[in-house]
């Protein structure tokens, strides 16, 4: 079992930045940041590969960014320029942008609201 623990979720204005952690057992996977808004399905916001290859859900781009630090098996993911529409539990996932993996960390509550 792929172990994934989030943190970093939390209250901000619009227009303002949150920095999402997620700490995994492993290293060797792809990795990803889903959503899940309230009365909606959850997406898969971003994903990277093991080498640094990056996709993001268009409603994202440019204000999202997800890194990694394989050595200390990590996933981040920044966000910037946030809206209220962002407003969801933010779930690490370990697996690809084409197939998310059946790994999920508990999840991170953003809440972005004036």
């Amino acid at each position: 079992q792929v172990q994934l623990v989030e943190s970093g979720g939390g209250l901000v204005q619009p227009g303002g930045s949150l920095r999402l952690s997620c700490t995994a057992s492993t290293s060797r996977y792809a990795m990803g940041w889903g959503r899940q808004a309230p009365g909606r399905q959850r997406e898969l916001v971003a994903a990277i590969t093991p080498d640094g290859r990056t996709n993001y859900i268009d409603s994202v781009k440019g204000r999202f960014t997800i890194s990694r630090d394989n050595a200390r098996k990590t996933v981040h993911l920044q966000m910037n320029s946030l809206k209220p529409e962002d407003t969801a539990v933010y779930y690490c996932n370990a697996g690809g942008w084409s197939s998310p993996g059946p790994y999920w960390g508990q999840g991170t509550q953003v809440t972005v609201s004036s």
